[in-house]
């Protein structure tokens, strides 16, 4: 009974290492280019109010069964609200879901450091398209290097072996 209780709470066991599904350059296509330059081969987003800033999608990911992750290094400037990374994913005929990286959030001056958002997919859960953003919930100047998605296999869950053996 206990380890029933703790497999519901706990995290889904990684069967691998991360692997990239796309690893994103400064000069890649910015969606949202009102709010982004590059400066110095860095993406500098700079904005005057709350705001999301939509910076990459990755289209037909190909991925289920797996911790999505969506990580970034950034420093900070002037933020006078929480800024962290977003990621959204969008199932054909479900809609939009979303991971919001509360856990690494950060505001005014902050240096260089790694900041991620996970978003768990169970088997059959794949996405058509991914939507990589920064959040700020105010006045903001990030700067931002090393965007990349990765996906860590996750291993299957023994309840779904035991329910198909009791048949």
């Amino acid at each position: 009974m206990f380890d029933w209780i703790k497999s519901m709470v706990s995290p889904p066991e990684p069967a691998g290492p991360p692997r990239p599904v796309r690893i994103f350059k400064a000069a890649d296509a910015i969606i949202n280019q009102d709010s982004v330059t590059l400066e110095n081969d860095l993406l500098l987003v700079e904005v005057a109010q709350e705001s999301s800033v939509r910076l990459f999608e990755v289209h037909e990911p190909e991925v289920d069964n797996c911790i999505l992750t969506y990580r970034a290094e950034f420093k900070t400037k002037d933020a006078l609200g929480r800024v962290f990374l977003t990621m959204w994913c969008r199932f054909p005929g479900r809609g939009e879901f979303y991971s919001k990286g509360f856990h690494h959030a950060v505001k005014g001056a902050n240096d260089w450091a790694s900041y991620e958002t996970p978003y768990f997919l169970k088997p059959g859960q794949t996405p058509d398209l991914i939507k990589l953003n920064l959040e700020s919930e105010g006045q903001s100047k990030v700067w931002l290097r090393n965007p990349e998605l990765l996906c860590t296999p996750l291993a299957q869950s023994d309840d779904t072996e035991d329910t198909a053996d009791e048949g």
